[in-house]
């Protein structure tokens, strides 16, 4: 048996921006790139916090501190809005059994919040 599990998330990413024009993705902070343990071009779910919003893109690199949302996706965010950025693995239920997932808490600049960096090193689900 196979199970679809939590890899990795950026929680409470603060929407910098959301342009309609690019074709599509999520632009993320490299840092926030790496602390997820995330790649460019993977799929991620996005949830809004602030609407409700649920959808599914793919990871670009950004500039520091930015969480864009491009192409259609720009339609299910405003900038300030509060969004979860999830990743997810496909294990065996042997590995899904040890499996502790990446959890980086942010502030309201997409910030990592400091008293929560062991999260960084997926100590917390």
């Amino acid at each position: 048996m196979n199970l679809s599990m939590l890899k990795s998330k950026l929680h409470r990413a603060t929407v910098t921006d959301a342009n309609l024009a690019y074709e599509g993705s999520i632009s993320i902070d490299p840092v926030l790139i790496q602390a997820a343990e995330l790649l460019p071009h993977e799929r991620v779910e996005v949830y809004n916090c602030n609407n409700g919003a649920r959808f599914a893109t793919y990871v670009i690199p950004g500039k520091p501190g930015e969480i864009c949302l491009n192409g259609a996706a720009a339609r299910c965010v405003l900038p300030g809005d509060l969004v979860i950025i999830a990743s997810y693995c496909t294990l065996d239920a042997e590995e899904a059994a040890r499996h502790v997932p990446t959890v980086v808490m942010l502030d309201a600049a997409n910030q990592v919040v400091p008293q929560r960096a062991a999260a960084v090193t997926g100590t917390h689900g």
